[in-house]
């Protein structure tokens, strides 16, 4: 591969020797003798990846429905931008760190500890004491599912010869959208019927089995060989110091959001520090990135490309947008429509399956015209709209409206979900497709992480301003500090009047947050490269979930 085997001439990273880079696990090697798994131990290991996939994304979509009755057990909202983040931010952050190990050692050692990693932050989620612990299972689990996602799409490269690989690649996507419709819904089921914590114990059984089926089955090929290098060198590529940096932001970033306003006031110096810290730290992560070389997480000489910045600032604002509305629509069902988690999951459906639908369709567009922009911008705009539209639902907004505004939303908002990769994977060489799809995926989930917590600072000082006129009599702390769902079981009918009528504003700025977000990716999309695609850079793509 080119780029690796001119990898320490190129870094810029200094006291690093020269590594001979002969072979790697993301661009398997082609060759007439190589045997791949057939008949029923394809199946099985196709079906094994596909579990470990679908578990990871279930995490992602699983929480919304839960996330009422999780702020039942332990007292309070102020810390509910956490449950999503801490996930998003390591699902993100360790992305690019995997994809590099997976070349430097063995296949399905990589996988294996991914996967256990994965398996032991649900353990903690499911028997968490404190929502602290819960945030600490929840981060250890994106670390497992960063291995997870970029390790399942690098196994199933290697149970096929290329011919094959893109309909292998296809179950995938499967994974992904069958865990987007079922995770609303199991987290609504788990809630209401057994416990919330069930939502982190399926993980274990099923993890279990697709782990146990992967180690018999799967046997490594003589072609994902292990790149020579010192553990100096492995460590090194691996970009830690990236890692800890970027970590660093995003933790000074959210805790200011946490704070602001409800710890303290916004202009105290533990709010403004975070917030000086959080640019101090982004400074030093960009510092870090260019001496890094070939070896940082994001290589300058990659994001230096139009059809990249581009991308991954699109990605990031786009996404940020779909999982604010799959964490926040669901509190709205259930505190102001009154629904339970169950029937949560279910009236969030339209905006899933439209969802799933759309980025079906948009595949076909994209593969019929070969332009991924202009479908970009028009997702963009109709997503701004669509959100727009959600910002107007109120306490006694009928069904058809929510049904048919989470439609609109759903379509929207996947219809252009993979263009920018698509965009981006065929403007660089066949060796830096891995690199450009960790780096765009990085972006995606960390738009994730930024966004639930903007929304949620949004929701906690809308909140709390509001009940001061809504409902003048009522401790605003004692609102915060009650979970969404027992609203209706701590207050009196007088009293409930009022506080949904303010849960109803918190919940409008949230969404406001959301058309902000989308509406700065459509801006961005207008200065993406408007070409057109060449034939075979979409066939080509990896799936990025």
């Amino acid at each position: 591969m080119a780029e690796e085997k001119n990898l320490a001439q190129n870094t810029e990273a200094p006291e690093t020797p020269d590594v001979e880079l002969e072979g790697t696990h993301d661009e398997p090697v082609d060759s007439a003798n190589e045997e791949y798994p057939h008949g029923l131990r394809l199946v099985t290991v196709v079906a094994a990846v596909m579990l470990t996939v679908f578990l990871t994304s279930l995490d992602q979509t699983i929480v919304g429905t839960a996330i009422p009755k999780i702020t039942d057990e332990f007292h309070g909202l102020s810390q509910v931008s956490w449950y999503g983040s801490a996930y998003f931010m390591c699902l993100g952050g360790f992305q690019s760190s995997w994809g590099k190990a997976y070349r430097y050692f063995p296949l399905k050692l990589c996988f294996v500890v991914s996967v256990v990693i994965f398996e032991l932050g649900s353990l903690v989620c499911g028997v968490s004491p404190s929502s602290v612990a819960f945030i600490v299972g929840r981060a250890i689990a994106g670390v497992g599912g960063a291995g997870v996602s970029s390790g399942g799409t690098v196994i199933l490269a290697f149970c096929a010869e290329p011919k094959k690989r893109p309909t292998l690649m296809g179950f995938v996507g499967v994974a992904y959208t069958v865990a987007a419709i079922c995770g609303p819904l199991i987290g609504g089921a788990f809630s209401d019927r057994v416990t919330w914590r069930w939502c982190f114990y399926i993980n274990l059984p099923i993890g279990g089995v697709a782990l146990a089926l992967l180690i018999v089955f799967f046997k490594t090929p003589s072609s994902a060989s292990v790149v020579p290098a010192t553990w100096k060198q492995k460590i090194w590529h691996m970009d830690p110091v990236g890692i800890v940096l970027s970590m660093g932001a995003i933790i000074s970033f959210i805790l200011a959001l946490q704070y602001g306003g409800q710890t303290y006031d916004w202009s105290s110096s533990v709010v403004v520090g975070l917030l000086v810290g959080f640019v101090v730290i982004l400074a030093a992560l960009a510092v870090a990135e260019y001496y890094q070389g070939e070896y940082a997480m994001m290589p300058l000489r990659l994001l230096k490309r139009r059809s990249l910045w581009t991308g991954c600032a699109y990605q990031f604002f786009f996404a940020s947008c779909y999982f604010l509305l799959l964490y926040y629509l669901p509190i709205y069902f259930q505190s102001i429509r009154g629904g339970d988690a169950i029937q949560s999951g279910v009236d969030n459906l339209p905006l899933v399956i439209a969802g799933c639908l759309a980025v079906l369709a948009g595949g076909i567009a994209v593969t019929k015209t070969r332009h991924a922009t202009p479908f970009m911008a028009l997702g963009a705009a109709l997503a701004t709209v669509a959100t727009g539209l959600l910002y107007t639902l109120d306490v006694d907004t009928p069904s058809a409206k929510w049904i048919g505004y989470q439609i609109l939303a759903g379509a929207a908002l996947a219809f252009p979900f993979q263009n920018a990769l698509n965009i981006a994977q065929a403007d660089v060489d066949s060796s830096d497709i891995s690199t450009v799809t960790a780096t765009l995926y990085y972006f995606q989930v960390l738009g994730g992480a930024f966004s639930i917590s903007s929304a949620q600072c949004a929701f906690v000082n809308v909140l709390l301003s509001s009940l001061r006129t809504s409902a003048p009599g009522v401790n605003p702390l004692l609102v915060v500090n009650t979970g969404a769902t027992e609203l209706r079981s701590v207050f009196t009918a007088e009293q409930l009047q009022g506080i949904v009528r303010a849960y109803m504003e918190a919940i409008k700025a949230s969404f406001a947050v959301g058309i902000g977000m989308v509406g700065i990716a459509f801006v961005v999309s207008l200065i993406c490269p408007w070409k057109r695609l060449h034939a075979g850079a979409v066939g080509d793509a990896m799936p990025v979930g």
